[in-house]
């Protein structure tokens, strides 16, 4: 069965994102979902990203990749926001990447080089979420979907950011359990 590692969005890792990583253990797979705050939480997403800027993009990426040393060359990224960063290094330079979900956030590939073209890759977003729309995500997502052979870009229906996290006053439950569905159906494949 695939091996999964999920990491969490700028709020920490919440009840939320561990009951996503929940439906999928109870599909059989194997999640990881590493706590990249040492168990910090915030309530609020300016909190969080405050947070994220005093420890450090670079730190954030070194604790993702340490999170993984110990795993299986196989495995899918997926990452819920801030957690797209770590996700998308490891699907791009982590020899064995499987593939790669990004949920809410999309960089550009040049951060880390090319994409590989082995490693399959599918983005979520809700089509008017406004960190998604004006900062830069959607087109990276785009720009990814035209660059790598097997990608797919999934827009819903809403403005939402953290859409998928169900202990969020963001949290859409027909979006989420769409990219659930869609997230399972990914995973078997591979």
């Amino acid at each position: 069965m695939t091996e999964v590692v999920l990491f969490h969005h700028a709020q920490g890792l919440t009840p939320g994102v561990t009951a996503f990583a929940d439906e999928l253990r109870g599909d059989g797979f194997t999640v990881r979902t590493p706590d990249l705050y040492d168990g910090r939480t915030f309530d609020t997403l300016e909190a969080g990203l405050a947070y994220a800027e005093q420890i450090g993009v670079e730190d954030i990426l070194d604790r993702g990749t340490r999170a993984v040393a110990d795993s299986p060359a196989g495995l899918v990224c997926i990452g819920f926001s801030l957690g797209v960063l770590p996700a998308q290094k490891l699907a791009q330079t982590r020899p064995g990447a499987r593939g790669a979900v990004f949920v809410h956030s999309c960089v550009p590939s040049s951060f880390f080089g090319t994409w590989p073209s082995q490693v399959p890759v599918r983005i979520h977003a809700m089509e008017e979420d406004r960190l998604f729309t004006t900062e830069g995500d959607a087109d990276a997502a785009r720009a990814l979907v035209d660059e790598a052979p097997d990608a797919e870009l999934y827009l819903y229906p809403g403005d939402q950011h953290l859409f998928a996290d169900s202990s969020l006053p963001s949290y859409d439950a027909e979006a989420a359990t769409l990219l659930l569905d869609r997230t399972r159906t990914f995973l078997r494949s591979r």
